[in-house]
């Protein structure tokens, strides 16, 4: 089996959750992480690797960094996928070395991606992507308990929230 075939064998059977959740956008995705994860099953029954490397390509007027995914079966024979990223100097709320990390995590996945054919795009049936409910507990579930003793509806709390069944007997 030559590399193109071991690549092609990885991209049809790959599966990779998505097992990180977006609280501000309320939407699961997945990493760079997961998506590693998930090829290594196949690393060695294919006989291959996966290596990402990067590099700084610009700085001016901003840094630009190029991710790049590579499968090699060791002997020469590689195939490579890259992503290419702005990393925000003027981004709110992190320090310098997170505004790198984030787009280098960025950069990643979208080489990754890539280089596995990974689609991330909606489903055609539901028009838009679905959405995870967070489950109901904490915090938000004194308040579901506040807001069903004050008159609420069970149904409203359940089109917002996940809620386990033991935790259903409770409200």
């Amino acid at each position: 089996m030559n590399i193109n075939e071991k690549l092609a064998t990885i991209q049809t059977k790959f599966k990779s959750k998505k097992s990180r959740f977006n609280s501000f956008g309320k939407y699961n995705f997945r990493s760079a992480e997961d998506i590693l994860e998930a090829t290594k099953p196949f690393l060695l029954e294919l006989g291959v690797s996966v290596t990402i490397s990067e590099t700084l390509i610009s700085t001016d007027p901003f840094p630009i960094l190029e991710s790049k995914a590579t499968i090699t079966d060791g002997q020469s024979n590689a195939i490579h996928a890259t992503s290419i990223v702005g990393i925000d100097l003027d981004q709110k709320g992190m320090q310098m070395p997170q505004k790198f990390g984030s787009a280098s995590s960025y950069g990643k996945k979208y080489a990754l991606g890539n280089l596995f054919l990974i689609d991330d795009t909606q489903d055609a049936d539901h028009g838009k992507a679905e959405k995870a409910k967070p489950k109901l507990e904490g915090q938000a579930l004194t308040k579901a308990k506040a807001f069903l003793k004050a008159g609420g509806s069970l149904d409203a709390i359940k089109s917002k929230y996940e809620i386990p069944a033991a935790t259903l007997k409770t409200l």
